[in-house]
Parts: structure tokens; C-alpha cells; sequence
């Protein structure tokens, strides 16, 4: 490598380096001047501009350098050590100024930063100046002359930890032939089924053969016949018991790879906030506003693609948050609030889904202004607006270009809403939720996918085919008895949370005949779009499955109805749905009066139905299974086996995530460990056992890995039904045990 060579990479690492070292200096500066106490920041901040400034040096930025170094004075000046004082609003500022000019300089092409450092080294001189004198202004004459420079650090004496960059396309497509691996895997498992009835069939002929009365003088090719199935039956169970293995370690190999490519492909929350306490702070000082911006859940694993298109949608959200919802520092005095407001941003897995959650603790939505604006743009009637009720009016925030604002700012009244954010999240199959108090503040609900290479999804029938939809889409999956179906003028509809629901059939948004009847339950889907809800008929439930989704063919152009497609366990394909698309469907079906209307019923009812609400459980459902534990491992290895036996399956990350979950009721058992953050199994117990029918009687399963007979009596006087340990556990032990609390699937 020549001289030349060795520079250009020395700068391109040195880039790399310098946008680390400002990420960290931002953050723990903003964190220093929302808490003097906050533990860390000095340390890091420190650190930081020590780093920079010794790799400065090590690829001649003189200027940077220099720059780094007055940072550093700065931040060892009595300004900024005395510990528990808040910081000075303006220090702050200044140094921030000096991230951002820091900032600019190490963006674009690495090997022309030295002409970017040259045509920028005013304003870095002026800022080293200003850095300076503040420094010294109560420890020395700023006149003074400068002290030299400290040699550059030592290198560190830790082994860092070794970084290997993958592109993203690359990555995706390692994702995509672990997830066809995984697939095609699970070929060998009906192979072996196979053989197993074949087994079955030998055994019915040894037992004919046992029958079998000889004639004089066949005995010995009887005995050769005999013989020679004894030698294949042998054989066939030798190879039966070696591809059972195969298959087994062959799915093990397949999930780890697909855990690992889809790990690889996940990162910590706050990687996709790293601007986001800078936004806060810079905005709410445009406003007058005084804001603490609390982020719980940092390292929170997210997909990177989701994590890429957050960053624009949580920006705005917060800028509303920060511009309509919190009040200035009067305004929360006269409210009797504390003058600086809250803004909490909240990130966890929750259900196998990504759930995030914006909230202040501002004056709430304006629901008369909502009102207001909604019959100046014509979206309601005026004598209508009264009958809309708090989630209705909510609803109407998320629509295209609506917004309260009367002026028009940099922040907001441009007609660009809430809608943006409803956009992103529909694209990646989540759903959005608002809620509100008045006077108490406003909420921004996230429920997106883990991931978009694996969507967990509803499998239906319709028209005879099996399709899927993405749970993520879905409000709630009911079986409505034929007597709960009211119809007028043709149009069928349901009475769902107090309103009237109406009931689309699915066959021809898709361009399929209507059936001939309807089952008894109805099989309904109930979706929603700004604030119209409407229930889709199946024809059949058949339950829940993962799926590893491909995007169809650019060739077949936009096909109504559908998002993409994938492949079943069996290697069969399904096609998934577009809930968006359909519910457009809906809408120009509706307005255009093309669409059928809903047919009569097969029969009548052939027994006395097992719900009288339209969010009751059906009787003949699978029984739901919560499983409980810190390890994702072991979460989809339990809910794996359940779901083969036919059990429906939840997961919970802890014991306090399950307590949220067990509360929507609809649960036969929980099967937890004991070691998990937050709230252990043994203290989830206590709690479920302290609470109100049914939940206090709720069937708990213990298994863990301490199987010391202590722990064993801790589970059981805490309330556990039954405790098994993990050092012993088999399949078929588990099955057993989940069989007896709770019986067959």
C-alpha cells in the first residue's frame, strides 16, 4: 500500500471514528444537562474528546485537533465539574455549535475532508476562541497563552471488539436462503410420517404371516419369508431412526442460522434516536417550551429496516408532541404542572410484536377544535358531529393534510399531519393508535413486526384457497352465531363495541364466487381504517403461523387485494393479503354499489350457539397456551412443540410482560420460568393467584433449570399446579403435564 493509499484509508477510519466519538459527546451532553448527577456522562464525554483529538493528530487535522483540545479544556473547567449543579443553557449550546461544525466537516467523501478542514478553518478557529475564553474565564486570563497540546493517548490496552460490515442487500439475501433452508427442512419430517405408516403396514403382514397355516411342504420358503422380512423390518426401522435424527438436528441447524442472520440483522433502539435528544432540546428552545425527553427501553432489539424508517415518523410525532401537546412554562404553572414537561418514548417486545409508545404529559387534544376543523373541510356533517365519539374524533388526526393549527410555522399548519406517520407504519404492516385525556396528556400507540422478513399471520379460507393476513393488521377475529347477524335492505352487520359493524364478504374483493351459504358461527375479521371499521367473512379460521415472506413477481404489476407471498411448512405457496388494499376495496365497493350483498346461511343453526357477544372465544377454538421466559430460544422451542400438538401459543418475555398480556383474558395456561428480569415466575405466580376470577385459578406450569427440591416447594406454596426442571425435561414430558392441566388442544 502506498503513501497515498495509506492516507485515504487512514481518513476514511478517522471519518468513522469521529462520528462515533460526537454521537457519544451529544448524548451524554444533553443527558448532563437534563441531570448534573447522571452517572457516566462525564466520564464519557471526557473520553470522547480525548479520542478525537489524539486521532486528530495521528492524521495531521492540526485543526481539529486544536479544536478537540479546547472541547477537552472546557469540559475540565470548574464550568462544567461542579457535580450536581445544572449546566449553563448557553455552555451547552456553544459546545453543541462545536459537535455541529465537527459534524460537517466529517461528512462526505473521507479523502477530500483536508479541503472541507481548509475551507471551514475560520469558523473552527473562531470556535476554538470561544471555547477558550469560556474555560478560562474564572480559573485564568484568557490572554494567557495557550498550554501545548498532551501527547496522543496510549492505545487501549482492551482488544476491541472485532466489527465486520455486511452490505444490506447481501444481508438480505443470507436471509432469505436461511428462511428457504428452514423451509424446505421440514420436507424430511412427512418423509419420516411416511415411514412410518409403512412401519405400520409391515406390522399388520408379520401378524398375517403369524396367521398364515402352511401347506406340506412349504415350510421352509415360509421360513425364508419370514426371515426376509424380519431382515427388512429391522432395516427399515435402523433407517427410520436415522433420518428422525437427521431431521431433527437438520431443524435445529436451520433455526439457529435463521436466529443468527435475523440477530445480525437487529439493533439497539437508540441507534435509531442518536438526533433525537438534540431535536428535543433545539425545538422546545424555538418555542420557549422547557422539555425532559425519558427513553425507555434503548436496547431494545428492532430490524434495522424498521429502524430506518422510524427515525422520520418518531421525528415528527415528537415535533407534535413538543408543538400541540405540551404547554409553555406558564401555562403548566397555571395548570398547577411542573414548568418543565414530560415526553417519554417507550420501546419493548410485547406478543411477538415491536411496540412503542410516544407520550406527554400536555393539555391533550383540543377535541371541539378537531370538531371545528372537521366540518370546515367537509369530513362530517355539522349535525352529525355530536354522534361521533372520543376514538372517532382521535381518528381524524391520522387523516391526509388534517391539522388544528391556524398558523402556518416552521413547525407545523402545513397540512402535513399525522398521516405521515400512519403512512410508514402501514407499510411495514404495524397499526397506530392515539389516545387522550384532557388535561393529562396525549399517547402515540406503535405496534409494528419484529421484523419484516417473518410476519405472523392468520390463516384463512376463502374461496375454497388458503390465505394469510398479517396479525399486526387485525383488531380482533370473532365467530358471530347466525342469530347475532342483523339485516336490513339487504345489508348484513353486527353490533361490535356498542356499534354497528357491516359485514363484507371477502370473495369477490378477490374476484372469487360468493358460496353458496355461510357456516354457522360466522368466521369474522375486523379491521379498521381512520375510524370506519368493518367485519371481513371467511369462510374458515385455520389458525396462526410464521411466515417468511417474498414480494410477488414486478412482473404481475399491482394485484388488488395482495401483498406478497410465501411458503407453507409443507412447501405448498399461499398468497398474503394487503388488509390496506382491501379495505380500499371496501370503500369503492361500498361507494359504487357493486358489492353483493352477504348470503342466508347453510340451514339452520345446528346447535345453541357458544357465544352472545361478538368478542366472545368460540367453544371449539384451540385452548391458548402462554409461555413465559427471558430466552428467545427457549420461547420458540416450548411454542413450537405446543403449536404441533394444536395448542394456540403466546409468548411473554417476563413475568411482567405476561401480566399485561393475561389481562386481555382468553388464556387456559401459562408455562413460565423462574430467572427472568422485571418479575420472576415464582412472584408472577403470587400475583396471578392475588387477583380476581378467573385469572386467580388460572393452571401454571413451573419449568426451570433450578430443580433443587427447595426450589421445587417454593413454586408449589407460591401456587404453581406443577413444576418440572429444564435439566430433565423431554417433549413428551411437558405434553403430558400440559395435557393434564388443561387437557387435549
Amino acid at each position: 500500500m502506498n503513501a497515498a493509499e495509506e492516507q485515504r484509508r487512514n481518513l476514511e477510519l478517522f471519518a468513522e471514528e469521529l462520528a462515533d466519538q460526537l454521537t457519544l459527546l451529544s448524548t451524554s451532553l444533553l443527558q448532563l444537562e437534563n441531570d448534573a448527577n447522571s452517572p457516566g456522562c462525564r466520564e464519557n464525554l471526557m473520553r470522547a474528546a480525548h479520542t478525537v483529538k489524539g486521532a486528530a493528530r495521528m492524521v495531521g487535522l492540526q485543526p481539529i485537533e486544536a479544536l478537540a483540545h479546547a472541547i477537552e479544556e472546557l469540559l475540565t473547567s470548574p464550568a462544567i465539574e461542579l457535580a450536581g449543579q445544572a449546566l449553563d443553557p448557553e455552555m451547552v449550546t456553544l459546545l453543541l455549535r462545536a459537535f455541529d461544525e465537527l459534524a460537517t466537516v466529517g461528512q462526505g467523501k473521507p479523502e477530500l475532508l483536508p479541503v472541507r478542514l481548509d475551507q471551514q478553518a475560520q469558523q473552527l478557529e473562531s470556535l476554538r476562541g470561544a471555547l477558550l475564553a469560556r474555560a478560562r474565564g474564572s480559573t485564568a486570563d484568557p490572554s494567557a497563552p495557550e498550554a501545548g497540546l498532551e501527547p496522543a493517548p496510549a492505545p487501549p490496552t482492551a482488544t476491541p471488539e472485532r466489527v465486520v460490515k455486511v452490505d444490506a442487500q447481501q444481508l438480505n439475501r443470507i436471509a432469505a436462503l436461511a428462511g428457504e433452508s428452514m423451509v424446505a427442512v421440514r420436507w424430511l419430517q412427512p418423509f419420516a410420517d411416511g415411514l412410518q405408516q409403512l412401519r405400520s403396514r409391515q406390522r399388520e403382514l408379520d401378524q398375517l404371516l403369524a396367521r398364515w397355516q402352511p401347506q406340506p411342504g412349504h415350510e421352509n420358503q415360509l421360513a425364508m419369508i419370514l426371515e426376509k422380512q424380519q431382515q427388512c423390518q429391522q432395516l427399515l426401522l435402523h433407517q427410520l431412526d436415522e433420518l428422525e435424527a437427521f431431521a431433527r438436528r437438520s431443524n435445529t441447524i436451520a433455526h439457529r442460522l435463521y436466529g443468527e442472520v435475523l440477530n445480525a440483522n437487529m439493533r439497539p433502539f437508540h441507534e435509531g434516536l442518536v438526533g433525537l435528544p438534540r431535536l428535543v432540546r433545539d425545538l422546545a428552545s424555538s418555542l420557549g417550551k422547557r422539555v425532559r425527553l425519558e427513553l425507555v427501553g434503548r436496547s431494545t432489539l428492532v430490524d434495522r429496516d424498521i429502524l430506518r424508517r422510524l427515525e422520520a415518523p418518531i421525528n415528527h410525532a415528537v415535533r407534535n408532541a413538543i408543538d400541540h401537546g405540551l404547554e409553555t412554562p406558564q401555562g403548566r404553572r397555571s395548570a398547577g404542572k411542573p414548568e418543565q414537561g414530560l415526553l417519554r418514548l417507550e420501546a419493548l417486545h410485547r406478543g411477538g410484536m415491536l411496540s412503542i409508545t410516544i407520550r406527554d404529559d400536555g393539555a391533550g387534544v383540543d377535541l371541539a377544535a378537531v370538531r371545528e376543523r372537521a366540518i370546515e373541510r367537509g369530513l362530517i356533517d355539522k349535525g352529525c358531529v355530536d354522534d361521533l365519539d372520543e376514538a372517532e374524533l382521535l381518528e381524524l388526526l391520522l387523516r391526509p393534510g388534517f391539522s388544528t393549527a391556524r398558523q402556518v410555522s416552521e413547525v407545523s399548519g402545513r397540512g402535513v399531519g399525522l398521516d405521515v406517520v400512519q403512512t410508514m407504519v402501514r407499510e411495514v404492516g404495524g397499526s397506530l393508535r392515539l389516545s387522550s385525556t384532557t388535561g393529562g396528556g396525549t399517547s402515540l400507540h406503535f405496534q409494528l413486526p419484529l421484523t419484516l422478513s417473518v410476519v405472523r399471520t392468520l390463516l384463512v379460507q376463502i374461496g375454497g384457497e388458503t390465505y394469510a393476513v398479517p396479525l399486526a393488521r387485525l383488531d380482533r377475529i370473532v365467530a358471530i352465531p347466525a342469530t347475532a347477524i342483523d339485516r336490513h335492505e339487504g345489508k348484513a352487520s353486527l353490533q361490535w363495541n356498542g356499534r354497528a359493524i357491516g359485514l363484507i364478504p371477502s370473495q369477490p374483493l378477490l374476484g372469487l364466487p360468493l358460496p353458496g351459504g355461510l357456516a354457522d358461527p360466522l368466521p369474522v375479521l375486523v379491521l379498521s381504517d381512520q375510524g370506519q371499521s368493518y367485519g371481513l367473512v371467511v369462510e374458515q379460521v385455520l389458525g396462526e403461523q410464521d411466515l417468511v415472506v417474498r414480494p410477488l413477481d414486478q412482473r404481475l404489476g399491482a394485484v388488488p387485494g395482495l401483498a406478497s407471498a410465501a411458503l407453507l411448512g409443507d412447501g405448498a405457496p399461499i398468497l398474503v393479503l394487503d388488509v390496506g388494499d382491501l379495505l380500499r376495496l371496501v370503500q369503492e365497493a361500498l361507494a359504487s354499489g357493486a358489492l353483493p350483498p352477504l348470503p342466508q346461511r347453510e340451514g339452520a343453526p345446528t346447535s345453541t350457539p357458544t357465544i352472545t357477544t361478538p368478542t366472545a372465544t368460540p367453544s371449539h377454538q384451540p385452548r391458548t397456551v402462554l409461555v413465559v421466559d427471558d430466552s428467545r430460544m427457549v420461547r420458540e422451542s416450548l411454542g413450537r412443540t405446543l403449536e404441533g400438538q394444536g395448542y394456540r401459543v403466546a409468548k411473554a418475555v417476563d413475568g411482567q410482560d405476561a401480566l399485561e398480556q393475561l389481562q386481555s383474558g382468553g388464556f387456559d395456561l401459562v408455562v413460565s420460568d423462574v430467572e427472568m428480569p422485571r418479575l420472576d415466575g415464582f412472584n408472577l405466580v403470587r400475583r396471578l393467584r392475588a387477583l380476581d376470577q378467573p385469572l386467580a385459578s388460572l393452571p401454571v406450569l413451573i419449568l426451570s433449570s433450578r430443580d433443587q427440591e427447595s426450589d421445587r416447594i417454593t413454586g408449589m406454596e407460591a401456587g404453581a399446579d406443577r413444576y418440572l426442571a429444564k435439566g430433565g425435561f423431554s417433549e413428551d414430558s411437558l405434553l403430558k403435564a400440559v395435557q393434564d392441566l388443561i387437557g387435549p388442544p
